[in-house]
């Protein structure tokens, strides 16, 4: 059902780009659980005030609960897990189909007794295997560390779900991303919809939280699924979930049906 070494060929190719989002993930994630004192918290958003208000608010950078939970859920999910990932993604993404393509080498793939489908659905399961190892072992490392600077004050399933949620946010944009990349026939156009529409929707995200007057544009992006501040206490989140899932499934469909069908300037 998938080509060995076409996802191996592919890991290979991406594995730099997936190694520096994922030392950078790795570098910001124990700073940000460090920086935790439950005793300086107050003082901690005293310092924040300082800063311009609508700005913080961009990056997500709220008042925190008094948690080590909604500490990591504020200073971390709400803007580093949502760029560095995405990314890998969208490069990662338009390598797959469409700059194959672009350069010529789909032809030599499909000279060989694989079949478009085995392609497409090999590359689509790539890029769901590698997002999954990088919010895998965010997970990981996440608990590790939070466990042996403060033993027992991770609620460690509010963690997962919240990773959870990240991950199937991923799942959506990879789609997104894929899907462009089966559609076109050269990574410029793959770009401009895979790349242009999960920057958009996290630009709108970023707009939507500066205040009332723009809260509106929350309904225009997909991260508005994601909120982390819902899934940490434990409410209304599940079908969010599900329609990011959906989201995904839906997408990679397309994404393999349309690289099945559609005419390759071979």
């Amino acid at each position: 059902m998938i080509s060995k070494s076409l996802i191996k060929a592919t890991f290979k190719q991406n594995l730099i780009v997936m190694l520096i989002i994922i030392a950078a993930l790795m570098l910001y994630l124990p700073i940000i659980v460090s920086m935790y004192n439950p005793d300086m918290q107050d003082s901690l958003n005293e310092v924040l005030e300082l800063f311009p208000q609508q700005f913080l608010a961009a990056l997500g950078f709220t008042a925190a609960r008094h948690d080590l939970l909604g500490f990591v859920a504020t200073y971390f999910y709400g803007f580093l897990i949502l760029l560095l990932p995405m990314i890998f993604t969208i490069t990662a993404a338009n390598r797959t189909i469409a700059s194959h393509v672009d350069k010529g080498s789909m032809a030599y793939l499909l000279s060989t007794p694989t079949k478009r489908s085995k392609i497409a659905i090999t590359q689509a399961l790539y890029l769901l295997v590698s997002i999954s190892l990088i919010i895998g072992l965010v997970t990981v490392v996440g608990i590790c560390v939070s466990q042996m600077l403060y033993p027992g004050e991770l609620d460690i399933m509010g963690f997962i779900m919240l990773n959870l949620g990240a991950l199937l946010l991923h799942y959506a944009l990879t789609g997104l991303s894929f899907f462009a990349s089966c559609t076109f026939n050269d990574s410029k156009n793959s770009l401009m919809l895979g790349a242009g529409l999960p920057v958009a929707f996290l630009l709108l995200q970023m707009l939507s939280d500066v205040g009332e007057s723009t809260e509106f544009l929350k309904y225009f992006t997909i991260y508005t699924l994601f909120d982390p501040e819902k899934i940490t206490s434990g409410e209304g989140y599940i079908i969010s979930f599900l329609i990011m899932g959906i989201i995904a499934i839906c997408l990679y469909f397309a994404g393999i049906m349309a690289f099945k069908k559609r005419d390759l300037p071979l």
